[in-house]
């Protein structure tokens, strides 16, 4: 199985990170692909990525700025911290395999709506430069996710939207763009998750891929939960055996396919991690 999205570089981890690798390898996970959400667990990833070790995943990184911290980003770029040019340096590692966490979110407002969309167009032009995918937040705004996505489409190497939580046509709409969509716990979470149950049958078998988003998002459907409430990459198989209760399908099947999905994706066999 490849997690596919990872917040490796979190302080929550810091106390015991090789132990969530080496679980997340014995529970049958071979690969992770780390987070990065500003300049520096930007750096911290590609870090990780470069420090694999026997018993434990191959780690990948992504490279960008979420928009909550698009604010944060523009006031650094106003006192000279050219952080487009710091993600582009990032990026330009072989373990980096996607430019993001980027996006849109309406849902939270945590920057101005106008950072917001000028940090996301500005990471969308370096994906198209450096030819390598897109990894997005959309939360509340699919509609301008998607037409600003619309104005790069034609250069764009491929897009996946990150823990979707959207509705039916926002997916359909999606997927008619020709977009990966991304699972994450929120399928295990009775509350939240009910439309997301739904819609997972719809999801055409090569656009999914899986993610934990740990150490977030811990799926609902564990027993007993861990003591800490903290999700890691060990528990990806939940998500997955759910997402295959939902399609009526095999958990392996669905483990395989999303397995071969991010391989393609994320162009794996081409990326360099620390063992390769």
């Amino acid at each position: 199985m490849i997690d596919v999205g990872v917040n490796l570089a979190s302080s929550d981890f810091d106390a015991d990170r090789p132990d969530v690798l080496r679980r997340a390898f014995a529970a049958g996970v071979t690969t992770l692909i780390a987070t990065g959400t500003d300049v520096e667990s930007s750096r911290a990833s590609v870090a990780l990525a470069g420090c694999d070790a026997a018993g434990a995943p191959r780690v990948y990184a992504t490279a960008g700025v979420h928009p909550h911290h698009a604010r944060e980003a523009g006031e650094a770029g106003d006192a000279g911290d050219d952080w487009p040019q710091a993600i582009a340096a990032i990026a330009e590692s072989p373990h980096v395999v996607a430019i993001g966490e980027t996006g849109l979110d309406f849902y939270r407002d945590f920057s101005p709506r106008d950072a917001q969309r000028d940090v996301f167009r500005r990471q969308i032009e370096l994906a198209v430069e450096t030819g390598k995918p897109l990894f997005v937040h959309d939360r509340d705004s699919a509609g301008e996710t998607r037409r600003i996505l619309s104005d790069y489409r034609d250069g764009l190497a491929d897009c996946v939207i990150h823990c979707f939580t959207g509705n039916a046509a926002e997916l359909d709409a999606y997927l008619e763009d020709g977009y990966h969509i991304g699972i994450t716990g929120w399928i295990c979470d009775e509350r939240r998750g009910r439309k997301l149950v739904e819609l997972a049958p719809r999801i055409p078998a090569d656009r999914l891929l899986v993610e934990t988003d740990a150490p977030y998002l811990l799926p609902r459907t564990i027993k007993p939960k861990p003591r800490s409430r903290r999700n890691e990459p060990a528990f990806l198989p939940w998500v997955v055996r759910q997402l295959a209760q939902c399609r009526r399908e095999d958990p392996d099947l669905v483990a395989q396919r999303t397995h071969d999905n991010a391989r393609r994706f994320f162009r794996l066999g081409e990326a360099s991690s620390g063992t390769e």
